[in-house]
């Protein structure tokens, strides 16, 4: 067997782009063969993948899955909207969700080296993908959350909003229906937080501060700004804190109200809510030039 030198895969790298250890191993599958190396991460799709890293991926799909013992929501990016209505990009990220709750990986790089496949770890299965559709794409993030009771999950836009709710208690038909309905609260009003111990004190001190200052401003008496304030306080916590918000699928109830008459032990514990895209700086292009870089690949 030929020896496989660092120049060597540097060469093939610099030739194809693709990844020093599939270069490597690319080599060591043809016997050192320059051309047969490069023919090889052709096939697996390493190659023609790395040419398209550089393109911003911010569509895609937010996905959830659960198993009897836990939900996972999974946000995997490519170039366009288009890709996520592709059998094989769906077939791909519903087979990364099982993976993830049968193997829990702890991030996204310890899930790229798992086994896809009999031939493939999910980083090459998808270098794979992105050569088969022709454009760029990448698992960007995923969280996992289990609890004794029920998880609940929610997708939302057909796939733009993905939510996870845990409610912790004795698992019944009636608890996993209202943490999904609980999930369906998050994704269409997006608290920014579970409850009132997670608003920090810095956070709650300021928003006490602009109250009075505006309470002053307008003349009302030192002796009532107090009260004022309190009364203000509770309607910003019953805007923002989940709990305390009054519940979608029935606006007589706060959240809580609505989880304590279904088990009224029963203690919500964790929320995930993924938004596609966001934070992704997004280029800005007309559609002939969208049209033009498909057709040119």
């Amino acid at each position: 067997m030929a020896k496989i030198t660092a120049a060597d895969v540097k060469k093939l790298r610099e030739a194809t782009g693709a990844g020093m250890m599939d270069c490597k191993k690319a080599l060591s599958e043809v016997d050192g063969n320059f051309d047969a190396a490069v023919d090889f991460l052709r096939k697996k799709g390493l190659s023609a993948a790395s040419k398209k890293a550089d393109r911003v991926a911010a569509e895609g799909v937010v996905a959830t899955i659960s198993n009897a013992d836990a939900s996972v929501v999974l946000e995997v990016n490519a170039e366009t909207d288009f890709v996520s209505k592709n059998e094989k990009f769906i077939a791909f990220v519903n087979a990364l969700g099982e993976l993830i709750l049968d193997q829990r990986p702890a991030d996204v790089d310890a899930l790229k080296a798992l086994p896809f496949d009999a031939e493939l770890n999910v980083e090459q299965a998808l270098s794979q993908l992105i050569a088969t559709i022709g454009e760029n794409m990448s698992i960007r993030r995923f969280a996992v959350l289990e609890t004794e009771g029920a998880t609940g999950s929610y997708v939302h836009g057909a796939g733009k909003i993905g939510v996870l709710v845990a409610i912790q208690g004795e698992a019944t038909d009636a608890l996993s229906e209202i943490a999904r309905g609980v999930a369906m609260h998050v994704a269409a009003v997006n608290p920014q937080f579970v409850s009132r111990d997670e608003v920090t004190e810095d956070i709650a001190e300021r928003e006490r501060k602009v109250l009075t200052e505006r309470a002053l401003a307008s003349g009302k008496p030192e002796a009532i700004v107090e009260k004022i304030v309190t009364g203000q306080m509770n309607k910003f916590y019953s805007e923002n804190c989940l709990l305390d918000q009054g519940f979608v699928m029935d606006s007589d109830k706060t959240v809580a109200q609505a989880i304590a008459d279904v088990q009224a032990d029963a203690k919500l514990v964790a929320t995930v809510r993924f938004a596609l895209g966001e934070g992704i700086e997004k280029e800005e292009a007309d559609f002939a030039a969208e049209v033009a870089a498909q057709v040119n690949g």
